[in-house]
């Protein structure tokens, strides 16, 4: 795919789990330029980003979705044209008991 003057970019909260992992390679496909969250992006290893060998192609950043300020400082320096939202529980259970 040839080089886009100016890529779309998208912001991707939770980049970390498979269906970001997805996410972004279909993006990245498509010519965008990706962002990504992680509530700690420095410890992270971003497995599923590592197999499907596009971690190296991807912006990362740490955001705590429940910080104001976090949210913020990522939209900024990310400037996006299209957010997505993954950053859920990790594990099902941990929905129950949260609206139990």
């Amino acid at each position: 795919m040839s080089a886009v003057a100016n890529p779309r970019k998208a912001l991707i909260c939770g980049i970390g789990g498979q269906d970001g992992a997805y996410l972004t390679q279909l993006l990245l496909e498509k010519g965008y330029q990706v962002w990504g969250t992680s509530r700690d992006a420095q410890m992270s290893t971003f497995h599923n980003l590592r197999v499907l060998g596009i971690r190296e192609r991807v912006n990362l950043l740490s955001m705590a979705p429940t910080d104001f300020r976090s949210v913020l400082s990522a939209l900024t320096r990310s400037n996006p044209d299209e957010v997505f939202f993954l950053g859920g529980a990790k594990f099902g259970g941990a929905i129950f008991r949260a609206t139990g």
